[in-house]
């Protein structure tokens, strides 16, 4: 799930959910929320948090898996 990839980029840059909810200007709770796929995220959102980790919202946010799947059955 793409959910795991942000938990893993988090844990891989050493910061706490509350480290990255004040770069993003969000509660730690909230934070926590969206990670632990409790609560929808903007895309706005996801750009910011993309931002802390100098990535791209769809390398974080977008399922590749899903991604592949979609691209199959347009070829079909």
């Amino acid at each position: 799930m793409a959910l795991d990839k942000l938990k893993k980029i988090r844990n891989k840059e050493d910061l706490t959910y509350q480290e990255v909810a004040n770069q993003v200007g969000i509660s730690k709770e909230y934070y926590w929320m969206i990670e632990n796929g409790k609560r929808r995220l903007t895309y706005e959102l996801a750009v910011k948090i993309a931002k802390v980790f100098k990535s791209s919202p769809d390398y974080i946010f977008l399922d590749s898996e899903l991604t592949r799947s979609e691209q199959k059955r347009r070829i079909v």
